[in-house]
């Protein structure tokens, strides 16, 4: 069973800084795609960044400059920097991941979802 674990969220002012991490465990072949998404309460879930296996970045807009993502292949791990926070960030964010397992002699393709962590950003 693959699963994505997220931390590092809570209540922070705004201009200050947290650091999410999400960690997939479980009986893993290889992770391809990961990234963050969010969801603002009465609003649909955007996309914030995502980073390919080979390192390549890709962010919203109103994200670039602020926020940081990276990940470390070794611990099937993703982080994402959020400095220079504002209210509008406000949302519980979603880790998401491209896995490949490997059962029977056959290779499987799912996309995962963590079970996500609130941020809140206080003026």
């Amino acid at each position: 069973q693959v699963q994505l674990m997220e931390s590092g969220g809570g209540l922070v002012q705004a201009g200050g800084s947290l650091r999410l991490s999400c960690a997939a465990s479980g009986s893993i072949f290889s992770i391809n795609a990961m990234g963050w998404y969010r969801q603002a309460p009465g609003k649909q879930r955007e996309l914030v960044a995502t980073i390919t296996s080979g390192g390549r970045t890709n962010y919203r807009d109103s994200v670039k400059g602020r926020f940081t993502i990276s990940r470390d292949n070794t611990k099937n791990t993703v982080y994402l920097q959020m400095n220079s926070l504002k209210p509008e960030d406000t949302a519980v964010y979603y880790c998401n991941a491209n896995i490949r397992t490997y059962s029977g002699g056959v290779y499987y393709g799912n996309e995962r979802w963590g079970q996500g962590t609130q941020v809140t950003v206080s003026s």
